[in-house]
């Protein structure tokens, strides 16, 4: 198969994307947050087409993107008055709520759950790529399973060449990480996965918000998982990858103790003179979180090379987009973390 690059900002091409998965094939497309490698998401045998291209868990539900908040009533059922309320002030935008499914959801999509991640995405091209489609899109990041998610079309042609139809190329995403996962299903709003809207704002419009352990801490291998992003390691290149936390001093002093020949350091724009020699890359400025969430997984990908041994990193603390940025990471290492003020 020859994989197809076409232009997010020619009409032609995006209504010959949209003919391509009306007959059931993989389109990568641009959003906001993440590429995403977008099915028929009512089409059992296309979103199966997703999890094989992929080479993904078919426990692992996926998110349906939609073009318009108002036909989340198509997919879902019982919607609460909550749902209205963050779609109002967040759609189109960078946020997924799980709700109640209705039947026409094939069981693939969900992974077998009576619940369904929708969002209604932020870039135009998209939306109206699933109005001339007439279907909700099933689109996890499209990448490979585990690895580093695509934030532009080269990544994702290097991931995903030969083995879907096309790519919708948008530029690079705004946003940079996936979107945040908000679990409405229970009497009080559920965080999944933190991302471009904050747990602050939700707090601020909803009152309250439980935090899932899986944001904090890894999963049981044999959970059952209501979105994307919570079970399995995420967002990782093949070297082992530790977070070291502590000041900026204590933390050199520990990489730069531990560092071998081989290894790599992922760290904030400003600490880039304390890994002199150390093979260091820049994913951000720590005083400016957005500019770490959308630098993460480029930089991530960069990393992602066969020569390298182990890739030491520095990561944000705090809310706002820095507990998102440091969910990500935490994933990345499968939450190894060292403390470097109790290390020296």
């Amino acid at each position: 198969m020859i994989t197809r690059m076409l232009s997010a900002q020619n009409s032609e091409d995006i209504a010959l994307a949209a003919q391509w998965i009306r007959e059931g094939k993989l389109v990568a497309i641009p959003t906001e947050t993440v590429y995403g490698l977008a099915a028929n998401g009512l089409d059992e045998q296309a979103v199966l087409r997703i999890f094989q291209a992929k080479g993904r868990p078919q426990d692992n539900p996926l998110i349906l993107h939609i073009a318009q908040p108002q036909e989340l009533r198509k997919l879902c059922k019982d919607i609460p008055a909550s749902a209205w309320l963050l779609a109002d002030n967040f759609w189109p935008g960078p946020l997924t709520m799980v709700l109640p499914a209705r039947e026409i959801i094939p069981k693939s999509t969900t992974a077998g759950l009576d619940t369904v991640a929708v969002r209604c995405p932020k870039t135009a091209a998209t939306r109206a790529l699933i109005a001339m489609a007439g279907v909700p899109l099933a689109a996890p990041s499209a990448n490979r399973s585990g690895k580093p998610s695509t934030t532009t079309a080269q990544h994702v042609l290097s991931d995903m060449d030969g083995r879907i139809t096309a790519i919708l190329d948008g530029g690079a995403c705004e946003v940079g990480v996936e979107s945040t996962i908000v679990d409405l299903t229970g009497d009080i709003p559920r965080l999944l996965r933190p991302g471009g809207v904050t747990p602050e704002e939700l707090i601020a419009l909803l009152g309250e918000l439980q935090i899932d352990p899986a944001v904090l801490a890894p999963v049981a291998a044999d959970a059952v998982v209501r979105a994307p992003g919570m079970k399995y390691r995420h967002y990782a290149p093949a070297a082992p990858l530790i977070i070291v936390t502590g000041s900026a001093q204590a933390a050199a002093f520990y990489i730069r103790a531990h560092f071998q020949r081989g290894d790599a350091v992922l760290c904030f724009e400003e600490e880039l003179p304390l890994y002199q020699n150390c093979n260091p890359t820049s994913y951000g400025s720590c005083a400016a979180a957005q500019s770490l969430s959308s630098g993460l997984f480029a930089a991530l990908r960069a990393l992602d090379r066969p020569d390298i041994g182990t890739i030491y990193a520095r990561c944000p603390e705090g809310g706002g987009m820095a507990y998102a940025v440091g969910n990500r990471l935490k994933k990345a290492a499968g939450f190894h973390i060292v403390n470097a003020e109790d290390a020296r």
